[in-house]
């Protein structure tokens, strides 16, 4: 991979980190990838009423297209600091691996795919390429929390089973391919209580108090290793003053598993937890947020053989996984899709987030290699 284009890669992803994006107000991140994408002179750009930016590199035949994304959102609400440092190996800036190297790697692997053209004697500045289907490039929105996946939703709504397949792109988690779709389900509990006074009205049951003995209580389900799940207390919130029992209280909870079963199994727990809650004065209600779809296609699925294969012959320790990503979504529908990283990193969703540039050369060559291989396959 030339040493310009990386530099131009990263140099570009820094573009992007620097225009906010939280989840439903991805709008300026938007629009600055979709005059890139008319830049690029690429064909058919669109805008979709969710935000959802795509373009099309025409190939030369009439087999179905390959469909590669990435999500424009972060966990970062309005008003964050995105100050960014650079030290020789790394660059430090919160979304900069997620996803913000992401996005631009939509553009390094178009660049990329656009020398090989012209190495195959296609002409200076030839917009299609060699190969036997056409590459979409989408931009989502609404990957991050409450996001949901909605925008991937519409992505594959927009191509449902008509693909060769959908690659997602990440910033960082090099050396994984992502086959298994992590299932989540999230909820907002709340509690509401008559409240009043710290002194006056001492002994009433306060909101917070009995939300505090809730948590106490998800802290003690029993959470199984194998499968592997999780459950996690995010954010509370509630209280009027410090002087006042507290009326109303409410938490955001996030549930995890590899298993749909173990998942739903959780899920009853807690929703006993939460009717078994209820008392004379003391009312919890429970709303589910979010949920994410579980899916895969297994290992020794021909995309993900291609993948393994790729990562091992550049010398990176392969890994099959699971996680939590765009690719749920079709993968959840049994299509064919996986999530790839582009570099190594570390302290995501953290304002100290990074990512290491050397290995870009190899995530970005493993890329290629996979959508060159797959845009070669015969038709389908």
């Amino acid at each position: 991979m030339k040493p310009q284009l990386l530099e131009r890669l990263l140099e570009l992803a820094v573009a992007i980190q620097q225009i906010p994006a939280p989840s439903f107000a991805e709008g300026r991140r938007a629009a600055f990838v979709y005059e890139l994408f008319q830049s690029e002179a690429l064909y058919d750009v669109t805008q979709d009423a969710l935000g959802n930016v795509y373009g099309r590199l025409p190939g030369s035949g009439s087999a179905q297209p390959l469909v590669i994304t990435a999500h424009l959102d972060t966990v970062f609400p309005q008003g964050t600091d995105l100050s960014l440092r650079r030290e020789e190996d790394k660059i430090i800036g919160p979304g900069i691996g997620d996803n913000a190297l992401g996005v631009a790697g939509l553009f390094g692997l178009l660049w990329a795919l656009r020398e090989k053209a012209l190495e195959k004697n296609l002409g200076e500045g030839a917009l299609t390429s060699p190969f036997s289907r056409d590459v979409w490039f989408v931009a989502n929105v609404g990957e991050e929390g409450l996001g949901n996946l909605r925008g991937m939703q519409a992505v594959v709504q927009r191509f449902g089973a008509g693909v060769k397949a959908y690659i997602v792109l990440e910033g960082m988690a090099l050396g994984h391919v992502y086959h298994r779709g992590l299932g989540v389900k999230r909820y907002r509990i709340a509690v509401h209580t008559p409240g009043g006074h710290s002194w006056v009205d001492f002994g009433r049951p306060s909101a917070i108090h009995e939300l505090a003995k809730f948590v106490y209580r998800l802290c003690q389900l029993p959470i199984p290793t194998q499968p592997r799940t999780s459950l996690n207390v995010g954010l509370i919130g509630g209280g009027t003053s410090n002087n006042s029992i507290a009326s109303d209280a409410y938490l955001l909870l996030d549930l995890r598993s590899e298993d749909v079963q173990a998942l739903e199994e959780l899920a009853t727990q807690v929703e006993r937890l939460v009717q078994g809650a209820n008392r004379p004065e003391v009312r919890f209600t429970q709303a589910v947020i979010g949920e994410r779809p579980a899916g895969q296609i297994p290992a020794d699925h021909p995309l993900v053989r291609l993948a393994l294969a790729s990562l091992e012959a550049l010398g990176i320790p392969p890994r099959a996984n699971i996680g939590s990503t765009d690719a749920n979504l079709p993968l959840s529908l049994g299509l064919p899709a996986i999530c790839l990283g582009l570099t190594l990193g570390g302290g995501a969703h953290t304002l100290n987030e990074f990512i290491y540039t050397q290995p870009l050369a190899k995530g970005l060559t493993h890329v290629l290699t996979v959508v060159e291989s797959l845009l070669s396959q015969a038709a389908p």
